[in-house]
């Protein structure tokens, strides 16, 4: 089945779910299980943030190494706009809060990969204020600080590699046999949300939301908005949602020009100035209870962007058609520089995804099975799929633990490859970012929460996450064939989390 098929399988799917379920659903009387917060689809707005963030940047194509330079993506507002309307049970007919109250769900991270690459300390700030008739404002705060390494670009050799840096103001020099990484990453990101959402009538429900992120080198602002509205005595949720952005890219140094060679310490004349971008994301979904103990969903999304979508920071190794090797490079007397050939990268400046997404709430005497299943395709030619499972096992009335595996493939993109070959006609777009290329990831972890006597919520939770790619065969030329290619990736997620209201 192509892409085109199992995208139109997925409307229908919505179109008939949404439209042939009046005899599924459940009496207002019967919410008891549903009404519980485990139950909720989203029942961790700041970890499915954190999540998205993770994912988005590891594999370029998710809806989450921490060094990509678009944290805060369109598809991460879009989700913190609807993830009430979408991620949540039908809601019971609106009652008037006695008096607005405050919500507070804070979270701290850390993220680590192994080798010394991108280490990433978080602080994650949610805060809502619930006002009479259903009425709420959220008020969201971001702070990332992140250092390491990361992957430029260009292949091992069995001799050391001289790169000019970023800013062209110094060079830096990796051991023979050594995956090539420029060791000065460095940043801090401030991001901020805020959303309003409010019942429409008995039926209806809207919610408005901004975003804003500001790092160094890159500046994000956006707008989203969502409607639902709820049919079948509630048991049955239609939802839309739309979002834009624009961001601004002014990397270090200057935007290099697309296969412009890297140049010497001083030499800017490969560099241009700043870049911008736009996205539009958009999502539809149906929400529906089939029963007391289950609850599903189905969301189909849609993502453009374009404008500015290369990586500033990654470049191409330029080598040998026969052997594979880099071409050699000696510079001028007196001057500091690469030591062999490099060639900056250059992809597409537009990107058109599609997404199926379903997941499946099931109670099972106290404990709760969710599962979810998400398919991506897009113009680029890179189709991925995602399992993910928890379960959250009860123990006694107070705490619970709650296992988690998920599962992670993808394609390698069209213009994915490892190398340019010397005196070879250059290709319109050409990526070596190992984040466009064949892998598979695992995530396994456990988390551990619990509740005190006085209502207050902490929670703590631990995951591995394993990234292992491949290089299609025709990609490798001589003895690139017989070299570890691949960064291979592995590393640690820890997070604390704690929730209060007032």
């Amino acid at each position: 089945m192509n892409r085109t098929r199992i995208v139109s399988v997925g409307i229908v799917g919505l179109v008939t779910l949404a439209s042939g379920c009046s005899s599924m659903g459940v009496e207002p009387w019967e919410r008891d299980i549903l009404a519980k917060e485990e139950m909720q689809l989203t029942t961790d707005p700041i970890e499915a943030a954190i999540d998205d963030h993770i994912y988005f940047s590891t594999a370029v194509t998710e809806c989450t190494s921490m060094a990509d330079k678009n944290p805060k993506s369109v598809s991460a507002a879009l989700a913190a706009a609807t993830c009430s309307l979408l991620g949540s049970v039908p809601a019971a007919p609106v009652q008037a809060a006695e008096e607005p109250t405050w919500d507070f769900n804070t979270a701290l991270l850390y993220y680590g990969e192994d080798n010394d690459r991108v280490q990433d300390l978080s602080l994650n700030i949610l805060a809502r204020r619930n006002y009479v008739d259903d009425r709420s404002l959220t008020l969201g705060l971001t702070v990332d600080t992140l250092t390491g390494a990361t992957p430029n670009g260009a292949i091992r050799q069995n001799v050391p590699q001289t790169f000019t840096r970023p800013s062209g103001s110094s060079a830096y020099t990796v051991p023979g046999g050594e995956l090539p990484l420029d060791d000065t990453f460095k940043d801090t990101r401030a991001a901020i949300t805020v959303g309003w959402e409010q019942p429409l009538g008995r039926l209806w429900k809207t919610s408005i939301g901004f975003s804003g992120s500001r790092e160094y080198d890159y500046t994000h602002l956006g707008l989203n908005g969502s409607l639902s509205r709820d049919f079948n005595k509630r048991n049955t949720t239609v939802s839309a949602g739309l979002a834009v952005a624009h961001d601004i890219w002014d990397p270090v140094g200057g935007t290099p020009v697309a296969f412009a060679p890297m140049l010497d310490v001083g030499d800017t004349g490969n560099k241009t100035g700043s870049e911008t971008k736009d996205i539009i994301d958009a999502v539809i979904g149906v929400t529906q209870v089939i029963s007391r103990r289950l609850l599903v969903q189905l969301n189909y999304s849609f993502s453009n962007s374009s404008g500015y979508l290369t990586d500033p920071y990654k470049f191409l190794s330029l080598v040998d058609g026969a052997t594979g090797e880099t071409i050699p490079r000696v510079p001028p007397p007196g001057a500091e520089g690469p030591s062999h050939e490099f060639r900056f990268e250059n992809r597409p400046d537009e990107r058109t995804k599609q997404s199926l997404y379903g997941q499946a709430k099931y109670y099972m005497g106290g404990k709760v099975l969710d599962a979810s299943y998400r398919y991506m395709t897009d113009d680029w030619e890179i189709d991925s799929h995602t399992v993910d499972l928890r379960l959250r096992w009860p123990l006694g009335e107070y705490s619970y633990i709650e296992p988690h595996f998920r599962f992670y493939t993808q394609s390698e993109a069209d213009f994915y490859t490892i190398s340019l070959v010397d005196g070879a006609e250059l290709p319109a777009f050409a990526s070596a970012d190992y984040r466009l290329g064949n892998f598979d990831a695992i995530t396994a972890g456990l988390k551990y929460g619990w509740k005190t006597r006085s209502g207050k919520e902490m929670s703590i939770r631990a995951e591995i996450y394993q990234q292992d790619g491949t290089i299609p065969g025709d990609l490798l030329i001589g003895n690139q064939v017989g070299r570890e290619t691949y960064p291979d990736l592995d590393a640690i997620i820890v997070q604390f989390s704690y929730h209060f209201s007032r």
